[in-house]
């Protein structure tokens, strides 16, 4: 079984959220957030990152989507940074490049112990059916904040807003996978000349 899992829960008066993750997975995942277009992109991240991950949240969804997608975001940071303990061992860096028909995005992702996000999107119109497209900044600024990671998004080409939503999801699952994965030649060692991320 691996050792590189996590469960976080997470309570506030806005939502109650509780994440598993097995960075060593298969690309398992269940979704429970009350925010569909949410679980659809949260599964993206589990089959082209190879995770297994379990999503359970219950939010203020009377109010709008706002809380529940970005403390869903904070609580999958937190389950990263607890998964990946000390860091020893792993590549740090990931990058993919991802199209869908005609969009096509790059996310590139460290795993610095500095929290920051570059994000480079428009989208040509302002929700996905329900879902407020704002709400992905901040599904993954709140990703940062929690696991202390450097994430560069960028999306190059795209027209349709699902599709450009599509292709970061998948991308940063893809780009996660790499800088996580364990790398025989770092062995035991912290990828840092400081010894430490």
């Amino acid at each position: 079984m691996s050792s590189r899992q996590a469960s976080i829960k997470r309570d506030t008066r806005e939502t109650q959220i509780t994440v598993s993750l097995d960075l060593d997975g298969v690309g398992k995942g269940h979704f429970e957030t009350g925010v569909p277009f949410l679980e659809h992109m949260l599964d993206q991240v589990a089959r082209h990152g190879l995770f297994d991950l379990d999503v359970r949240a219950s939010g203020d969804l009377a109010v709008d989507a706002h809380h529940t997608v970005e403390d869903t975001g904070i609580v999958l940071g937190q389950a990263f940074a607890e998964a990946l303990g000390d860091k020893r061992g792993i590549a740090r860096y990931g990058h993919a490049y991802v199209p869908l028909d005609e969009a096509l995005s790059r996310v590139v992702i460290d795993f610095s112990g500095r929290p920051g996000l570059e994000y480079r999107v428009e989208y040509s119109r302002a929700r996905i059916g329900d879902f407020d497209v704002d709400l992905v900044r901040e599904f993954f600024q709140g990703f940062v904040n929690a696991a202390r990671a450097t994430l560069h998004i960028d999306n190059l080409h795209g027209i349709n807003s699902h599709h450009i939503a599509e292709t970061i999801f998948k991308a940063f699952g893809r780009a996660a996978r790499m800088a996580v994965a364990l790398d025989a030649r770092v062995g035991e060692s912290v990828p840092s000349t400081k010894g430490r991320l």
